[in-house]
């Protein structure tokens, strides 16, 4: 009988917003938002999501505002001091960097343009302090951004480049009958390109954005552990990479080119992730050897507050 007391409060507290905040500036604000930027997503999901490349970008945008509805009362906490002219200012430039991505067909400029104004939004809503209290929420947006492809296969070649070498040198000094001509390693009777989506750019992003997610949840203080923690997001991402390759090196050696190109070409991206996490969590446990968790931490782990 208790819970089922509880669970009309505990329902409309997920829609509850602080005392000061006017409920109808917040909805009106939505109604807002939501017209300037759902033709942006329609756009998105037609040229952008649909690849590999930058799949992860809904991901990205609903935990975006899933954290920011999520710690609304912590940013919108205390007296309301709206910045009025800052917060104009910085709708404007973010106005305008979506009217011209939007007119020029850049969707780089569309999808920068959104944590600019929503930025803008908390300080006119509540001020600096609201502002400072959602950094990480509007920090996170920017890891939907579609980069240039000229910046992208800068990037990219290289990672080819050593994923391959490496990949080579272990087989090699495995015993196996591999060789390597640039990117393409040669194993048996077959041949196997190294593709963009093996050099670990996407696979780079896509963990970089999860560990700080993750860095988020955990609510670490310590700076100099969330700066390692971050810094070997990227040797990982490279480990399970190399990893990848060389499951799907073996298989095609193993079983022939129709298996290595079909289910398991796919089920390797899952291999890959499950490895990066996977190692992710361990080097944070090793880090807990030297940075003992304080009392803030212990006072906001998760479920400390539930």
């Amino acid at each position: 009988m208790g819970a089922a007391a509880k669970s009309p409060s505990s329902f409309a507290s997920m829609f509850s917003l602080p005392a000061p905040v006017n409920p109808l500036a917040v909805l009106a604000l939505i109604i807002g938002l939501l017209s300037l930027f759902v033709p942006t997503y329609i756009t998105l999901a037609d040229e952008v999501w649909n690849n590999d490349a930058h799949g992860h970008g809904p991901l990205i945008l609903g935990v975006s505002l899933w954290l920011l509805w999520h710690d609304r009362h912590r940013i919108l906490d205390g007296e309301a001091r709206p910045a009025t002219a800052a917060g104009f200012a910085v709708l404007l430039v973010g106005l305008f960097v979506h009217v011209v991505g939007h007119s020029q067909g850049i969707n780089m400029f569309t999808t920068l343009a959104q944590p600019i104004v929503f930025g803008a939004c908390l300080l006119l809503l509540h001020g600096w302090q609201a502002l400072r209290r959602g950094w990480f929420p509007l920090f996170f947006m920017l890891f939907m951004i579609p980069l240039p492809e000229v910046a992208v296969q800068a990037i990219t070649m290289p990672l080819k480049q050593a994923v391959s070498v490496v990949t080579e040198w272990l087989l090699y000094e495995a015993g196996y009958p591999i060789a390597r001509s640039g990117v393409t390693l040669s194993i048996g009777q077959y041949q196997l390109l190294v593709a963009d989506a093996c050099s670990g750019m996407n696979s780079l992003l896509t963990l970089e954005s999860l560990g700080l997610l993750y860095m988020r949840l955990m609510n670490y203080r310590s700076k100099a552990r969330n700066t390692l923690l971050a810094i070997a997001i990227v040797p990982t991402s490279f480990i399970a990479n190399v990893t990848r390759v060389i499951i799907l090196v073996l298989v095609t050696y193993y079983f022939g080119d129709e298996v290595g190109q079909g289910f398991v070409h796919s089920f390797s991206g899952l291999v890959l992730f499950t490895v990066s996490l996977v190692s992710i969590y361990f080097i944070d446990q090793l880090l807990s050897l030297w940075f003992k968790p304080s009392a803030a931490d212990a006072a906001t782990e998760p479920g400390a507050s539930a």
